[in-house]
């Protein structure tokens, strides 16, 4: 028997790739390819879009997984088209119609229904959801035919406004706090209406400060002939944080994990407490915490050797 050849080994690559989901495609699915165009050694995603979903899906390569928890904490952009007076099990496309009810709704009408869910509210998660109850996913529930109950979740809805409606589509664009469900907003505001609904279309536009700007597709980005150039920064991740710049030896001490007291009359120090990228010249160094006293507390740090 001829032996397989070897595996070409996976590269140290670092960066992060802002990626055009496509439909129809799980997140996971499209890291997987993505992850084999780069030849990359280690990579994640920061936070799922559904199959049915379409948009900004930032991909972390390599030092950039450190940071990608910061993405899916961070919040969200949305513009989604729900389509009025038709429910499905799932709450979007992928489900069946379970109902169909008339349309009848003016723009006041709809006007007023959105100002209803702006600001904080409760969330009932939909049962084809990943949320597990006693290990097992309730999506896996929901197949079973079985209904689980949930308990309401805080969210935040900073923004809901109207983008289009011509009967029965009506098209929203929504900025939420994570945790939030637009497959379950789409469905409440079509209740509040009381005609129903369920979600046509959804496309993420923005994550944290992060937006389409440089976003490529898959089919682009399998095509391209150095893909490698198409990644950004690690501190792409990081653009909202103040920045704080080390002297040399205050590096390395914070490469050790060492508290640091900072003298203002000799480092760039932001005014303001909080969370704060730091380098070295133009070399991320990781991220910290600057306390009071101007300490500055390693959180997490860039591996030394890379």
């Amino acid at each position: 028997m001829n032996a397989r050849p070897p595996k070409k080994p996976r590269d140290l690559v670092d960066g992060v790739l802002l990626l055009d989901k496509p439909v129809g495609l799980s997140s996971n699915d499209a890291l997987i390819k993505a992850k084999r165009v780069m030849n990359a050694k280690k990579a994640g995603h920061t936070g799922t879009l559904d199959p049915f979903a379409t948009g900004l899906l930032p991909l972390c390569f390599g030092e950039a997984t450190k940071f990608s928890q910061d993405l899916l904490e961070a919040d969200k952009t949305y513009e989604a088209t729900v389509h009025l007076g038709i429910m499905t099990n799932t709450g979007d496309t992928e489900g069946e119609a379970i109902e169909t009810l008339p349309v009848d709704v003016t723009l006041a009408q709809i006007e007023a229904a959105l100002a209803r869910f702006r600001g904080p509210i409760l969330q009932v998660p939909p049962m084809y959801s990943a949320l597990k109850r006693d290990g097992k996913a309730l999506y896996e529930y929901a197949r079973e035919g079985i209904v689980l109950e949930r308990e309401a979740r805080p969210v935040t809805i900073h923004g809901l406004e109207l983008i289009a409606y011509e009967a029965p589509m009506l098209k929203i664009r929504v900025t939420c706090s994570k945790g939030t469900y637009v497959r379950v907003l789409g469905e409440d505001i079509g209740a509040a209406l009381g005609c129903g609904a369920h979600l046509n279309a959804l496309r993420r536009i923005q994550v944290g400060a992060l937006t389409m700007d440089g976003m490529i597709t898959l089919e682009a980005l399998q095509a391209h002939a150095e893909p490698l150039s198409l990644l950004a920064p690690v501190d792409a991740l990081l653009s909202s944080f103040p920045a704080v710049a080390l002297t040399a030896e205050l590096s390395k001490r914070f490469l050790n994990g060492q508290r640091l007291a900072l003298g203002k009359e000799e480092l760039a120090v932001p005014a303001e407490l909080g969370r704060v990228r730091v380098y070295h010249g133009d070399k991320l160094l990781g991220t910290a915490n600057l306390q009071e006293w101007s300490i500055l507390a390693p959180e997490r740090l860039i591996a030394a050797q890379h």
